[in-house]
């Protein structure tokens, strides 16, 4: 339904919006800029799913006594705002005020640092000293392998609440305690390892002061690049290079693939790979598993498991090991990309250098958080020396290259090492929601029909909204997929599924907004919506830009099932390059 437009005047301007407008919106329109903490642009976490908590962004509103939080005040006709009166000042200047008397004096070493919002909201009051001083809370500090919990510099914002319980559904964060000494927790205020957490890092992502950050590795990286006695590759997912220039003021979705190696040659590393390499592993097996999947289903075998499912994202793994134990059956085997490399680096690569496993490091650089506990899960181990030793985001990533001194926009550009650095266009895709699922259909299709495809894009499943879905045609077979992210998407797929009212044959999901775009680890978007379109927008260049664009042309992999593999599904196959699911439901 259209919404008509009302016109209100805020600081003597007139603006004309839709009613449903925010007057944080409208200001916006217009170019005045009011501060806030709580607020989140992000879809499904809009004004109506927030607590509107902070009281940053009030604002004075004719003839109203008490002011208006901006952020959750819908504009009416004929109304005025005034954003910056001496009495919305010293509110905000006051607001603040309160949050630093009960705030860490931690910012030289806080890892939020130089991106705080709360630091730049009281620079921008220019509040200089703190009049209230007092008892400071202390609350539970927890480092997980993916998350550092540091409560002490909360401060209730509670966007991180929004994202777990709105957003993704999961519920694991939630305010817990009175007054003083209120608190945002897991439910009983346990630790989140043992609650439903997915590791999505969508909490660490909205959270704008450092009270949730991720575990950073770099320090152990460092260590090991100055061990003569290791050999430390690294792999880079295919995120990463259409967001990393962001930390060095590149326009989100610049592309800095050459660039990127050679910084991280400069850094240390003794081999460059791409996981791009194993994504087109990935599609494959998966898409292996689909089309055997598929012809037992059109065999007449009403047991065989449809919908397939992707598994490529750890946090979504997470989530229906969780909360769909019944359904383990559903999801693809495959490892994700990530595993798969590792699997691949210290078997397959490993013996044709003639490398000890014990004495190679893989690293990988990944937008996600949840990578960080895959590492660690145990069923990607040999005798406990894992596949992938460690991970770091794409924002550790630029803190190392800043702090290894270099300039990166002076970098020239450089090519991936072999065999692990070629790849094809359907796996640069992989960073995208949509992708996984068209890289699998370019290969399903010409394996299935044995004709070439008619149109290499899949433009039917592209797109950025949450939930999509298509039907293809394989050779009159319509073959019906659906592509959901965030896991409440993901939540209502399952249930449907559950409920025995699917009607998909095969279903991607991504845990994060737009895909890996928009994942935990990369670059702060605060929930701009257009800086992740942006980097959609270079992950399909890159695709383009490709000279194979198949998984099943790329040649290396190719060559790696002859010497090694032998088939896609094959025992060795399902050995290093499949997985298993258990049940992880929590008991309250």
């Amino acid at each position: 339904m259209e919404h008509k437009n009302i016109s209100l005047i805020i600081d003597n301007h007139k603006v004309v919006v839709p009613e449903d407008t925010t007057i944080l919106d409208a200001a916006k329109s217009i170019g005045i800029n009011i501060p806030t903490l709580c607020h989140m642009h992000l879809k499904g976490t809009c004004a109506d799913n927030h607590p509107a908590s902070c009281r940053v962004c009030v604002v004075e509103v004719k003839g109203r006594r008490n002011l208006a939080p901006a952020c959750s005040t819908k504009c009416a006709d004929g109304m005025e705002v005034k954003t910056s009166s001496i009495r919305v000042i010293r509110a905000r200047k006051t607001v603040i005020e309160l949050m630093l008397s009960d705030h860490p004096n931690e910012c030289l070493s806080c890892p939020k640092s130089g991106k705080c919002e709360l630091q730049a909201v009281t620079q921008h009051l220019s509040i200089n000293e703190t009049p209230f001083s007092g008892e400071l809370s202390l609350r539970k500090k927890e480092m997980t392998a993916s998350i550092v919990r540091n409560m002490d510099k909360c401060i209730y914002c509670r966007r991180c609440e929004t994202m777990c319980n709105v957003y993704q559904s999961v519920g694991a964060l939630g305010a817990v305690g009175r007054g003083f000494n209120t608190t945002i927790a897991p439910t009983f205020d346990r630790m989140l390892k043992d609650t439903d957490c997915t590791y999505c890092g969508q909490c660490v992502a909205v959270c704008p002061v450092g009270a949730l950050t991720e575990r950073t590795y770099t320090d152990q990286l460092i260590d090991d690049l100055e061990n003569p006695d290791k050999v430390v590759i690294v792999q880079v997912a295919p995120a990463v290079r259409v967001a990393l220039g962001e930390e060095f003021g590149n326009a989100p979705g610049t592309i800095v693939t050459g660039k990127l190696v050679s910084a991280l040659k400069d850094v240390g590393f003794d081999y460059v790979f791409d996981t791009d390499f194993s994504a087109d592993a990935t599609i494959m097996e998966e898409g292996s598993e689909l089309l055997d999947r598929l012809s037992k289903f059109l065999s007449g075998d009403k047991k065989v498991p449809i919908p397939l499912m992707t598994s490529c994202c750890p946090a979504w793994v997470n989530f229906y090991e969780h909360n769909f134990p019944d359904l383990l059956h559903i999801p693809s085997t495959a490892r994700s990309p990530q595993q798969m490399f590792g699997a691949i680096a210290k078997t397959y690569w490993a013996e044709k250098m003639q490398i000890s496993r014990d004495k190679l490091v893989v690293v990988s650089v990944m937008p996600c958080v949840a990578k960080k506990f895959e590492c660690q899960r145990p069923e990607f181990s040999t005798n406990k020396n894992p596949d992938v030793d460690y991970s770091i985001t794409t924002r550790e990533l630029a803190t190392l290259i800043r702090r290894a001194n270099i300039n990166f926009d002076a970098l020239p550009k450089m090519e991936f090492d072999n065999p692990l650095g070629e790849s094809t266009g359907a796996a640069a895709i992989f960073g995208s929601t949509g992708g996984v699922l068209e890289a699998a259909l370019r290969t399903a299709y010409e394996i299935y029909t044995k004709k070439p495809l008619p149109k290499i894009d899949f433009e039917d499943v592209r797109g950025m909204d949450s939930v999509r879905s298509a039907t293809i045609d394989l050779n009159g077979f319509a073959l019906n997929v659906a592509i959901a992210y965030g896991l409440g998407n993901a939540r209502k797929l399952m249930e449907e599924i559950r409920a025995g009212k699917c009607k998909y044959h095969v279903i991607e999901i991504m845990a994060c907004p737009g895909g890996c775009i928009g994942g935990g680890g990369q670059p702060l978007h605060h929930g701009d919506f257009e800086i992740i379109k942006a980097r959609q927008k270079a992950i399909y260049e890159e695709d383009r830009n490709m000279p194979i664009r198949k998984s099943h042309e790329n040649s290396s992999v190719i060559k790696m099932y002859e010497e090694f593999f032998g088939k896609p599904l094959s025992e060795k196959a399902h050995e290093l390059l499949h997985t298993h699911y258990s049940d992880k439901t929590i008991k309250y």
